[in-house]
């Protein structure tokens, strides 16, 4: 893998058709844009309709001719994932990249009865790669692209509290939603590995990046001299939004991407072009991945048709 690696490097991406969810902003509105600059169909998947349509202008206006389209989507109810996979006017995908989440929020539920964090950055994005298997797997070459974060190693999953039932405490809910990101993208490369599928499931994380997701949960609780900190510091240490998409748009596009692997900066996880990253030891066992997948088919009610254990 080059160190140089940039956008312009991204292969011609026409006749592939690509679904980002949380397009409307941050590390996915880059993704969407860089792909649809190189030929993608892509399908902006976004929670709010208004700010998604403003990205769909934005992007129009920064790339004159784009093929790209909304559709909705909340991570957060089930009822959405299923309609919006069900609505979805494709034979085949050829990339899903599982982009959009919540970090360090108040403790709070989903429409599900879901812990917020666990539900939407994994729950949701589970049962949603699951109802759209179908495209990929006709699709030779597809691939699904989750985006963790080196925040994993704040906490393994329990898997006797997976909502953080008993204490919760946001940053290791956190940390714990971006294990199950690894883990749910180890037990799916494997299973797709073992019914000889042309697909490729991948993970990436963007280092330190500054989009709005930092500040999402001082916000929330009217925490204005918190936000100002927190937006202080992403001026000082982060990096952009277009720099930190590169490892996503890597795993997406890039030529012999591997199986399972965990792409982020090259230059001590935190910046830089995008390589190899280093990755908790629990998010590589197979019986912990194992024991994900069978807890989230049960909660979700998803089931990964044409994969098996």
């Amino acid at each position: 893998m080059s160190v140089a690696w940039s956008t312009r490097d991204i292969p011609d991406q026409s006749g592939r058709t690509a679904v980002v969810t949380g397009a409307n902003s941050g590390i996915g509105y880059v993704t969407a844009r860089e792909l649809a600059r190189r030929g993608a169909h892509v399908v902006l998947a976004c929670r709010s309709e208004s700010r998604g349509r403003e990205a769909v202008e934005r992007l129009a206006g920064e790339v004159p001719g784009a093929d790209v389209e909304l559709r909705p989507l909340d991570l957060g109810d089930l009822a959405s994932v299923r309609e919006f996979a069900a609505r979805l006017p494709h034979a085949r995908l050829g990339l899903l990249v599982n982009n959009a989440g919540v970090m360090a929020l108040p403790y709070g539920t989903t429409a599900d009865g879901f812990e917020t964090q666990f539900g939407v950055n994994h729950l949701g994005h589970f049962a949603l790669t699951g109802l759209l298997l179908p495209m990929l797997l006709d699709t030779p070459g597809a691939r699904v692209v989750t985006v963790s974060s080196m925040a994993h190693v704040l906490g393994n999953i329990d898997p006797h509290d997976l909502n953080s039932e008993r204490r919760y405490r946001r940053w290791i809910a956190y940390g714990r939603s971006k294990t199950a990101n690894l883990l749910f993208t180890h037990e799916l490369a494997r299973r797709l590995d073992a019914a000889g599928a042309e697909v490729t499931a991948a993970a990436a994380h963007p280092g330190y990046a500054a989009t709005n997701l930092q500040t999402a949960g001082v916000r929330a609780e009217g925490r204005r001299r918190a936000e100002r900190l927190v937006e202080a510091a992403n001026r000082v240490f982060a990096q952009s939004a277009e720099e930190g998409a590169l490892p996503t748009l890597y795993a997406a596009t890039a030529p012999g991407v591997r199986p399972d692997s965990f792409t982020g900066p090259s230059r001590a996880m935190w910046r830089g072009a995008p390589g190899p990253s280093w990755r908790a030891p629990w998010t590589l066992e197979d019986r912990a991945g194992e024991r994900l997948w069978t807890e989230s088919e049960r909660l979700t009610g998803v089931r990964f048709e044409g994969l098996k254990g």
